[in-house]
């Protein structure tokens, strides 16, 4: 048996950029998200970066802004490609999320904002 299975909830680190297909009227919505650690000694959080696809990236771009919090649930893929300078394999791990949540109010995003955001 095998599971891949991420939940995280924490603070977009910046607007969502949505992009269309064209042909195929799909759409994937990529940002990035930070998550503190649960020790209160950590001064930086972790940086995941998502992709959402389809209704829910819509409802991510159109409601999800830098400071906002929200709750993802998804899997986790590392992305592959060919550095197109350098001709070498690169990859990055990526959250595909299956399920948003958008938590709190735009008032509450703004205020709890990090400095390092």
């Amino acid at each position: 048996m095998s599971l891949n299975v991420v939940h995280l909830v924490g603070r977009v680190g910046g607007d969502p950029e949505l992009k269309w297909f064209e042909g195929s009227g799909k759409c994937v919505c990529t940002l990035t998200l930070a998550v503190n650690r649960r020790s209160k000694n950590q001064d930086q959080p972790d940086w995941f970066n998502l992709k959402i696809w389809g209704k829910t990236g819509e409802i991510a771009k159109n409601y999800a802004k830098k400071g906002s919090q929200i709750g993802v649930k998804g899997s986790l893929e590392v992305e592959t490609w060919i550095d197109k300078a350098t001709g070498t394999e690169r990859s990055r791990p990526v959250i595909k999320v299956d399920s948003l949540d958008l938590l709190g109010s735009k008032k509450d995003a703004a205020e709890a904002m990090p400095d390092y955001m």
